[in-house]
């Protein structure tokens, strides 16, 4: 899809992925290596109660969920940013998260007619259907036809 198919108020459900206790420590071993992501024993002692997934694995696996989605990979030209980022509640190992998103705004480029931009609110839900994750993105997209 191209920006020209993603009006303000398009939405988008994804299917579920499930996050292993193994992913949750490998990811964080490598880019995020406080206790309660790495080691049971620690994580059991902290706020936590037990081993959760960075913030940042989270907010991978949403992302990741668009792209196996192709809903605009072939349009995409990346993205300036994102705002609203936040975490509201631990993603443990064995949940399954899923992501629904909206778009809340688009504008056509007023310099470069064969793009546009698009802010995406996305919401990242667990399997009891809680909000874990929320965020909105800015994504610029090819237009189907130059203006």
């Amino acid at each position: 899809m191209y920006f020209d198919d993603l009006p303000v108020g398009f939405q988008y459900e994804s299917d579920e992925i499930t996050l292993t206790e193994d992913e949750i420590i490998a990811f964080a071993r490598q880019y995020d290596a406080q206790p309660f992501h790495t080691d049971a024993e620690a994580a059991e002692q902290s706020i936590y109660g037990g081993i959760i997934a960075s913030g940042f694995h989270t907010m991978l696996v949403a992302f990741n969920l668009w792209l196996k989605a192709g809903i605009w990979n072939e349009a995409s030209m990346g993205s300036p940013g994102m705002r609203e980022v936040q975490w509201r509640r631990p993603v443990r190992p064995g949940d399954r998260l899923r992501i629904r998103a909206e778009v809340v705004g688009a504008a056509p480029s007023k310099s470069r007619p064969d793009r546009g931009r698009i802010e995406v609110r996305t919401d990242v839900l667990n399997q009891a259907d809680e909000l874990v994750m929320s965020y909105t993105a800015t994504h610029i997209l090819k237009r189907k036809h130059a203006a």
